[in-house]
């Protein structure tokens, strides 16, 4: 199988091939003049109409099916990024998933709080093929919660990366990009699971899986 096909083949997760994603996707873009405005329009469709929520569910990959997610009308990074890829491969727009730990020096201190730590292991975001060329964006915080909580607010024209600044519209840390895992056509949910693990400890990561329930 060529490159490009196997980021445009339906996975369990990844579900581009459901009927529901595909009109929707299909809705999304109808009119739309070029694949960057095609592009454009499905980032912002999940930026803003599926709410960030890292207290969602997250260790088993139906947690991760892009008809859950839309269902629920949340999820966390991954989540989300699962159902931008899964529009994207529905309209034939070769995409992926991306992972780096990274570090949100403006996260909440609830979330801090329980993390034991501003280090978020394993935040996935997207990659398009556009323009003959991958393209990052980052669909995770709608304009709403950047409003709410002082985040700079990131921006897609279909063309240029769109994925968390260093820095927020004063010059202060926002996001530090600390180690890069690669891409995946796929979700590799034990790998994410494992990281977590080690960063985290077991015993954390095990109660979340008590407390994060639909």
């Amino acid at each position: 199988m060529r490159e490009m096909e196997l980021f445009l083949q339906p996975t369990e997760a990844i579900e581009c091939d459901n009927h529901q994603i595909r009109d929707l996707a299909h809705r999304t873009v109808e009119g739309a003049p070029d694949v960057h405005e095609r592009a454009r329009r499905l980032f912002y469709f999940v930026r803003d109409t599926i709410k960030y929520n890292p207290y969602s569910p997250f260790f088993l990959i139906e947690h991760y099916k892009a008809t859950t997610t839309l269902r629920r009308g949340r999820g966390y990074c991954v989540q989300k990024s699962v159902l931008l890829i899964a529009l994207a491969r529905a309209i034939g727009i070769p995409s992926r998933l991306v992972f780096a730990d990274i570090r949100n020096y403006k996260a909440s201190q609830q979330l801090v709080e329980m993390m034991g730590t501003n280090l978020f292991v394993f935040h996935g975001y997207v990659e398009l093929f556009l323009g003959n060329r991958w393209v990052q964006v980052t669909p995770s915080f709608e304009k709403e919660l950047c409003q709410q909580h002082g985040y700079p607010i990131v921006e897609f024209d279909g063309r240029q990366d769109a994925i968390f600044p260093h820095h927020d519209d004063e010059g202060r840390k926002f996001v530090e990009y600390v180690r890069y895992h690669g891409t995946f056509a796929d979700v590799p949910l034990d790998l994410i699971l494992r990281a977590w693990d080690e960063a985290y400890g077991k015993d954390k990561v095990r109660e979340w899986k008590k407390v994060f329930r639909e």
